[in-house]
């Protein structure tokens, strides 16, 4: 029920959304007859549309969740790669018949590298179906084809592909990998993810060693600048802001062990 309420209230509450909505209101409040408050509707709205598109809205909203986990270099033999999905477009990929990945899929490519720097590691794939009809492949079987072009030897990926969303990857792939006491497992996952994802696993019980990837910003030095174009910055507001509003709801709902997790 929570997933399916989140993707609901996410689609209308987004940004981009919510105010391109609050444009077509003030359009429909002037055509009946409310000019003056149709025109303050509208101005809100477009004013909303330039600042998050073409300024650094959302590098400033982005920074502080990039910058919350840097990458924790193991002290010692490493047990596990975890992988989160979403860097796979399932439905592209299926409809083309290859593997298609995403703006995240960093994810996948620097597992790779990972499994290679870490030969003797475990290699953990945990992602299913995100939409809201479970029907069709899941992300799970395109990262099986993925890894197994890559050169991963099957016997040595495990994938979980029931999790619809993050709590769910850390539950479910916890049950499935059973961690033991002392072991050291990387979590990769975006850089902008990675504080909801460990506070996941944390609430779960299982400690992870942060490896964050698919960085969105350079650093503050990005916000002297305007957005490249404004489709982009809409979507790095809307990235942030859904991580925001996540980390709150997760906390509120004891999916997370804090608010704000840190290292």
């Amino acid at each position: 029920m929570f997933f399916v309420a989140a993707k609901l209230i996410w689609f209308v509450i987004q940004p981009s959304t919510a105010l391109i909505l609050l444009l077509v209101a003030g359009i429909v409040i002037i055509g009946i007859g409310r000019p003056r408050a149709g025109i303050l509707v509208v101005m809100l709205a477009t004013t909303g549309l330039l600042v998050a598109g073409i300024l650094p809205l959302g590098v400033l909203m982005t920074l502080p969740l990039e910058n919350r986990f840097p990458r924790q270099e193991p002290d010692g033999p490493v047990t596990g790669i975890i992988v989160l999905g979403g860097g796979i477009d399932q439905s592209i990929g299926a409809a083309r018949g290859v593997t298609t990945l995403t703006e995240a899929g960093e994810r996948l490519t620097e597992a790779v590298a990972l499994a290679r720097r870490y030969p003797e590691a475990r290699l953990v794939f945990t992602g299913g179906i995100a939409s809201l009809t479970p029907e069709g492949p899941t992300e799970s079987d395109a990262a099986r084809r993925f890894f197994a072009e890559m050169g991963i030897p099957a016997d040595r990926l495990t994938v979980e592909d029931q999790s619809r969303d993050t709590a769910e990857n850390a539950r479910f792939t916890k049950a499935l990998v059973d961690p033991k006491p002392g072991e050291r497992w990387l979590l990769v996952t975006s850089a902008w993810h990675m504080p909801r994802s460990v506070g996941c696993f944390r609430a779960v019980g299982w400690p992870v060693l942060a490896w964050p990837t698919d960085y969105r910003s350079a650093g503050p030095q990005d916000l002297t600048s305007l957005m490249p174009r404004a489709s982009y910055g809409l979507t790095m507001v809307d990235v942030a802001a859904k991580e925001w509003v996540g980390l709150l709801a997760y906390r509120l709902t004891g999916r997370t062990d804090a608010l704000f997790p840190a290292p």
